[in-house]
C-alpha cells in the first residue's frame, strides 16, 4: 500500500485530511521537523502539506521512494527547489485553491484604500459620524480607474475579471503573456512593466517570491507610480522594499497601500508602516477560507491518484516544469 505523509499546518487540517484522504493509500500524519516525520520519510511515496526549509538534500536522500511533494499553499518560496530538482521530485503547489479569496482579498484591499475605510469607521465609532470637512478625505470609486496587474497566474485573472466587474480598465505585465485572443476574452491588456507603474492608478501584485522578484518594487518603482496611485499586495511582503514603501507613503510619493504580507511575519509592533494612516493592513490572511480548506485537500489528494496512476502532476511549479 502506497504512503501519504501527511504533515498539518492546523490542528483543524487533520479532520479534513482523514475524511478526504483517498481510499486505498495509508495515511500517515506527522508534525514538521518531528521525529516521527523521519520515521515515516523512508517508507513515504507522497507528502502533502507546506513546504519547509528543512526539505534538503539529506531529507530527500532519507526518502527514496518519495514521487510528489503536495503542497497545500499556492505559495513555495519555503521550498528548497535545487535539492528538490537533484532528487528529481516534482513540487505541486495547491492548484489555485485559494485564488478566489485572494482575489477577492485584493479587491476589499482596493475599495478599503480608495474609500478610506479604517477613517470612515473609526469617524463613526468615535461618535463624530463625519468628523471634520469630509471633502479633504478624498473618497475614491474604482469604477473608471486603471487596474495594473503585475503577475497574471490564476490569482492574477481572478483580480482582473473582478476589476472588469468593477468597471476598471484593466492592464498587466507578466513574463508568460496572453495572446491577443486571451487578452480579448479576459479584456486585459499587456503593458511594459515600467508602463504599469507610471499608468495605473493601483498596482496588484501577484507573483511567486522567487530571487528576481525579491524587492521587485522598490524606490525606482514607487517613484514611477501616480502619486494619487495605491499598492496592493498579497502575494509575499520580499516582493516589495518595505522601507521604500514607508517612505513612499510617508512622503506622499503615493497615495495609499493595502498589505496582507510584510517582509518580516509576524511584522514586529515598531514597524512604522502600523502607524501610518494611508495604509490597510491584514495579517496574511487573504488566502485561507472557510471553503477553501476542503478545496486544497481535494486537489491535493487528487493530483496524489494522478501519479499513482502513472499519470503527470498537475500544478508542478515553474522552476520544476520539464
Amino acid at each position: 500500500m502506497q504512503r501519504i505523509v501527511f504533515v498539518p499546518a492546523a490542528p483543524a487540517d487533520s479532520g479534513i485530511a482523514r475524511d478526504m484522504a483517498p481510499a486505498g493509500f495509508e495515511l500517515v500524519e506527522a508534525a514538521a521537523g518531528s521525529p516521527e516525520l523521519r520515521a515515516a520519510m523512508p517508507d513515504c511515496d507522497y507528502l502533502v502539506g507546506l513546504g519547509d526549509a528543512s526539505m534538503n538534500d539529506a531529507f530527500y536522500a532519507a526518502a527514496p521512494r518519495l514521487k510528489l511533494v503536495q503542497l497545500l499553499s499556492a505559495g513555495y518560496d519555503r521550498c528548497d527547489i535545487a535539492a528538490a530538482r537533484r532528487a528529481g521530485v516534482p513540487i505541486a503547489n495547491n492548484g489555485g485553491a485559494n485564488s478566489v479569496a485572494v482575489a477577492e482579498h485584493a479587491m476589499m484591499l482596493m475599495l478599503a484604500v480608495a474609500k478610506r475605510l479604517i477613517w470612515l469607521h473609526t469617524t463613526t465609532a468615535s461618535g463624530n459620524w463625519r468628523g471634520n470637512d469630509w471633502m479633504e478625505k478624498h473618497l475614491y470609486e474604482l469604477n473608471g480607474r486603471t487596474l495594473g496587474i503585475i503577475g497574471l497566474g490564476t490569482i492574477g485573472k481572478k483580480v482582473a475579471r473582478l476589476g472588469k466587474a468593477f468597471g476598471m480598465t484593466v492592464q498587466y505585465f507578466d513574463v508568460a503573456r496572453l495572446n491577443e485572443d486571451a487578452e480579448d476574452a479576459m479584456g486585459a491588456r499587456f503593458r511594459l512593466f515600467d508602463e504599469i507603474l507610471r499608468t495605473s492608478d493601483i498596482v496588484s501584485l501577484h507573483v511567486p517570491l522567487l530571487p528576481a522578484t525579491r524587492h521587485l518594487i522598490g524606490p525606482r518603482e514607487l517613484g514611477l507610480m501616480k502619486p494619487t496611485a495605491y499598492l496592493i499586495n498579497t502575494c509575499r511582503g520580499p516582493v516589495v522594499d518595505e522601507a521604500a514603501l514607508t517612505a513612499a507613503l510617508t512622503n506622499g510619493t503615493i497615495a495609499g497601500a493595502g498589505l496582507d504580507v510584510f517582509d518580516q511575519e509576524p511584522t514586529p509592533p515598531n514597524n512604522p508602516l502600523l502607524s501610518l494612516d494611508n495604509v490597510i493592513l491584514t495579517p496574511h490572511l487573504a488566502g485561507p477560507t472557510w471553503e477553501n480548506r476542503f478545496k486544497r485537500f481535494r486537489n491535493a489528494f487528487d493530483n496524489v491518484q494522478r501519479v499513482a496512476r502513472g499519470d503527470a502532476p498537475y500544478w508542478v511549479i515553474p522552476e520544476l516544469r520539464k
